[in-house]
């Protein structure tokens, strides 16, 4: 039982000093637990928040909504964003492809992020196979999108 007792003592004397030595670090990452324990410096602070996130689950819901000191995924969103944009406005799109210019071209080119400079080439890219993005009357926007990204990918 001495021997015991010896053994936890050392231990926490050790996690102890581990707590300092490890100031300003913070390996916990995002979720309430990091708020909670937020400016608390320390290998307990850090253990108990990341446990109260892993506990809770509140991790995956800070990363998947930007909250609790996670930043939001951008390609998600921006994905989010084409697929939304394209499914609303396909006849038009198609439209300013064909022609090889327009709002609706350009918006997508915003929402692929394609630089200012590569966008005239971006346009003529996609006006020159049109039949490889459209490739039925009934092309659903999830197949526009794909065959879009074919095309750039390719080129």
């Amino acid at each position: 039982m001495k021997k015991f007792v010896v053994f936890v003592a050392v231990v926490i004397m050790v996690m102890w000093s581990m707590g300092t030595s490890f100031a300003n670090q913070n390996n916990t990452g995002c979720g309430l637990g990091s708020i909670i324990f937020e400016g608390k410096d320390g290998l307990v602070s850090q253990v108990c928040a990341a446990t109260f996130n892993g506990t809770f689950g509140n991790q995956t819901f800070a990363i998947t909504s930007g909250t609790s000191n996670a930043e939001k995924p951008t390609s998600i969103w921006a994905s989010k964003k084409l697929n939304t944009f394209v499914a609303e406005n396909m006849d038009n799109l198609a439209t300013d492809i064909a022609k090889g210019n327009g709002e609706y071209l350009s918006t997508l080119a915003v929402l692929m992020e394609v630089p200012e400079g590569q966008r005239v080439s971006f346009y003529s890219n996609l006006q020159s196979n049109f039949s490889h993005i459209y490739t039925s009357q009934n092309v659903s926007h999830e197949d526009v999108i794909k065959n879009i990204k074919t095309v750039v990918s390719s080129s």
